[in-house]
């Protein structure tokens, strides 16, 4: 798979880890965000450029870090189309592919350590959606965001 794999200066660290275990685990990674970790990225720009590139099918999926995760899952869930998750569990990084179909995994660099934001990435990427149930309810979602966009004058 095609992973976009971004992060602000927060989690810089983590995230050239993750880069190498993700090739490790054999797929293709996209660098967004901070490229070193003394230069300030504001996370919604990244979080924002890496969910165009999923809606744009340039990307499979993405994991996107900062300093607690919450700002990223907030900031991409923002564009239309995006189902983001924040987990720093495997059982949630799991459920996030597996229940809800979700693009975007989002974790925090001060929240877990490495070797945990390793499992985590690891389950989520080795999990796929498998319909059912599930593709009802995410349909619902997706549905409803079409709703709100409308009533907003916004044509998706």
């Amino acid at each position: 798979m095609k992973i976009g794999l971004g992060s602000d200066h927060n989690a810089f660290d983590m995230k050239v880890s993750l880069k190498e275990y993700i090739e490790e685990l054999g797929h293709e990674v996209v660098d967004y965000g901070s490229q070193d970790s003394c230069t300030e990225v504001d996370y919604p720009a990244v979080a924002f450029d890496v969910s165009v590139a999923i809606n744009e099918k340039q990307l499979d999926r993405a994991i996107l870090v900062c300093g607690t995760g919450i700002g990223m899952a907030i900031a991409a869930g923002k564009v239309p189309g995006i189902r983001a998750a924040l987990c720093h569990d495997t059982y949630s990084a799991e459920r996030a592919q597996k229940s809800n179909d979700a693009q975007v995994l989002t974790m925090g660099a001060k929240v877990i350590g490495i070797e945990t934001a390793k499992k985590v990435v690891e389950m989520y990427l080795a999990s796929e959606f498998p319909g059912g149930n599930s593709a009802r309810k995410v349909q619902q979602i997706m549905d409803k965001e079409q709703e709100f966009l409308k009533g907003a004058g916004v044509q998706a």
